[in-house]
């Protein structure tokens, strides 16, 4: 069975810093973008930031210059630095990835369980 699995989300003060971390498990025969999403109470869930298998990025303006992704391809595993953490950050944040399972199955997307990320004022 393949899964997403997060840590590395908790509690910190503004201006702090978290690393996520989310790694994928199981048969998987090649992971295409990764990725990280946040989810607000009462919102939608917005991308925060994605990277390719080459190692290109994409940001969220909300984020940029603060955020970092990162990914280890041998490991299947895919990080977020977030730096300069505000109060607005708190959120549920999701790992995303787009699995292929078989050679000759299409990219589907996958989700994480989500980890919560709150930063106090």
């Amino acid at each position: 069975q393949v899964q997403l699995v997060e840590s590395g989300g908790g509690l910190v003060q503004a201006g702090g810093s978290l690393r996520l971390s989310c790694a994928a498990s199981g048969i998987i025969f090649s992971i295409s973008t990764m990725g990280w999403y946040r989810q607000a109470p009462g919102k939608q869930r917005e991308l925060v930031a994605a990277i390719t298998t080459g190692g290109s990025t994409n940001y969220a303006d909300s984020v940029k210059g603060r955020f970092t992704i990162s990914r280890d391809n041998a490991k299947n595993t895919v990080y977020l630095q977030m730096n300069k953490l505000k109060p607005e950050d708190t959120s549920v944040y999701y790992c995303n990835a787009a699995l292929k399972l078989l050679v000759a199955s299409p990219y589907v997307n996958h989700w994480g369980q989500g980890t919560q990320v709150t930063v106090s004022s």
